[in-house]
């Protein structure tokens, strides 16, 4: 068995595709449109066949500070090859105003990471 895709609402559909495809090389498939649901969605694919599915209807409501942990699915972790590719694209996040969570380190269970909020406020792991 593996995780087919995991999928997040999200406030607005277009910067968080842009997020994902510029940062993550994710490609996006055709937007998804449900009149009837008011519902918009992509499918971004990754390399490695991982997908992330990005939701938008206008009555789902944030419940949750950004960036706040709280029980739930608490992040997903994006493999970019190395500890430089770790260390370039957190500086490239951070110049480009994104909130960096969690500096560049080795963890205590061997993983080099680090950690970004997306424009919806999910947690990004950058590991090597």
């Amino acid at each position: 068995m593996k995780i087919e895709h995991l999928a997040i609402w999200v406030s607005d559909l277009e910067a968080s595709k842009a997020f994902y495809t510029t940062y993550f090389q994710a490609s996006p498939g055709e937007k998804y449109t449900n009149p009837q649901k008011k519902l918009t969605s992509y499918f971004l694919s990754f390399e490695g066949g991982a997908r992330l599915e990005l939701m938008h209807r206008p009555d789902i409501a944030r419940i949750l500070d950004a960036g706040k942990e709280a029980l739930g699915l608490t992040h997903f972790a994006i493999s970019v090859g190395t500890k430089t590719r770790v260390d370039d694209l957190t500086e490239k996040l951070r110049k480009d105003g994104h909130t960096i969570v969690g500096e560049p380190r080795t963890t205590g269970d061997g993983y080099y990471e680090s950690v970004v909020l997306d424009p919806e406020g999910n947690r990004i792991e950058i590991t090597e």
